[in-house]
């Protein structure tokens, strides 16, 4: 696959997701959902200008530091944090860039994500300023906030029906601005949710992207995953995310492995390692 890829016989999306495949990750599991790279960073221009570089995000940071203010407070997380029990190791990250919570955060308008997500929200929408209502604004938050580390899924590249509310669902409105939430915000540069799916993935297939996905291939899936190369590059997360980390198998208190088993799939998980 990767010789593929190389030589160009296969598509930037295809090799990712060929890599999610391998490193465990499936439609069929919300916990191990596909993760796929933000690959832009310009949500507020008119027009859309691939052929410059300073539209994409840094794709050899993390998500969380790519706004380079963010990077102090988190490298401060990491240095001073002591678990008084020995078990808990540094981490620069509390959350996680996948988990079942964001595939649902982002799939909310399309069932059975509607109805997943009222299962966890105890039976109701959650507050419309915590959906996802505006790609511009998600992206902001992202800037502003070293804690919200969320990168994308997969159908951010092929499917515009779940940027619509095509069903009617009554998401709320925001406090502040008492906007209703209904279909989702583009950025200026697209006209249609078919168009932004159209110029997203031609971004994902650009020339700057083919060039650098490898740096954030070896953050997700790679040597940059753990380790020092991992800490070095400011992308450990809690130590549970991680495979192997935790043997559930020798847990025999039954309320300590459900407690466990609990976190692990709500928490996020980091792929294996390729």
């Amino acid at each position: 696959v990767l010789q593929k890829w190389v030589n160009r016989e296969i598509s930037n999306f295809d090799y990712l997701i060929q890599l999610n495949t391998m490193a465990g990750r499936t439609y069929n599991d919300l916990a191990q959902y596909p993760v796929f790279p933000w690959i832009l960073r310009d949500y507020t221009s008119e027009e859309l200008d691939l052929n410059n570089p300073a539209v994409f995000r840094d794709l050899s940071k993390p998500i969380g530091v790519v706004n380079e203010k963010n990077a102090k407070t988190v490298k401060e997380k990491y240095e001073n944090f002591e678990d008084p029990l020995g078990i808990i190791d540094k981490f620069h990250y509390g959350t996680h860039y996948s988990n079942a919570a964001g595939v649902m955060h982002y799939l909310i308008r399309v069932e059975p994500f509607t109805t997943l997500h009222i299962q966890l929200q105890s039976g109701r929408f959650d507050c419309a300023d915590r959906q996802f209502h505006s790609i511009p604004a998600t992206w902001q938050a992202l800037m502003d906030n070293p804690n919200d580390v969320k990168e994308l899924i997969p159908e951010f590249f092929y499917f515009p029906e779940f940027l619509e509310n095509q069903n009617g669902f009554n998401l709320g409105q925001l406090q502040i601005s008492k906007e209703v939430v209904n279909d989702v915000i583009l950025p200026k540069w697209a006209h249609s949710p078919e168009d932004f799916i159209y110029k997203h993935r031609k971004a994902l297939e650009s020339e700057y992207v083919s060039a650098h996905l490898h740096e954030w291939i070896d953050l997700i899936f790679g040597y940059k995953q753990r380790g020092p190369a991992a800490v070095e590059a400011l992308n450990v997360f809690y130590y549970c995310t991680y495979e192997g980390a935790v043997d559930l198998d020798a847990l025999t208190d039954e309320k300590e492995r459900k407690a466990l088993e609990g976190m692990i799939n709500n928490f996020g998980q980091t792929p294996c390692q390729l």
